[in-house]
């Protein structure tokens, strides 16, 4: 599906906390009854994450609709968190955010990008693949499997 033009990117500020953990708890409900609990995005101090991390956030129609929070390490860049609200989900935004995070990696010469997700999130664990991420390890986490993956950048 086309992504509408309309979609703008800004980093975050300390008032968007508020926004961007209603938009996490919203995209990230639906893995509760998969894996019985909250997944640990919830469950973050969102204050504290926006002070500490950068955010890029994607704007449709001066409302937020999606958000990326990477931190760069000496050798790679490491995704945090990203995700999408429910009602602006299927539309590519993701892309667009984790093309933002490569982006992000090239200008900080960081050849690589890292993140980590639940092995029960299928579709997740799809998305990445489709877009050039490779697991590189699996280990148990809180009754699951946490799956490591990385994008090696050219």
């Amino acid at each position: 599906m086309a992504i509408k033009s309309t979609i703008r990117f800004r980093p975050a500020e300390t008032a968007d906390a508020a926004t961007i953990r209603n938009i996490v708890r919203a995209a990230y409900a639906k893995w509760v009854p998969v894996i019985g609990r909250e997944p640990l995005p919830m469950r973050a101090d969102y204050d504290k994450a926006v002070a500490e991390h950068p955010f890029e956030l994607a704007v449709e129609d001066g409302r937020i609709v999606g958000m990326i929070e990477t931190t760069l390490a000496d050798d790679h860049l490491w995704i945090e968190n990203v995700c999408v609200a429910p009602e602006a989900q299927g539309r590519g935004i993701g892309r667009l955010l984790l093309e933002r995070a490569e982006t992000k990696a090239r200008e900080a010469g960081r050849p690589e990008l890292r993140l980590l997700t639940n092995g029960a999130f299928e579709a997740n664990v799809s998305l990445y693949k489709r877009h050039g991420y490779t697991i590189d390890r699996e280990e148990p986490f809180m009754n699951g499997v946490t799956v490591y993956m990385s994008k090696r950048l050219a």
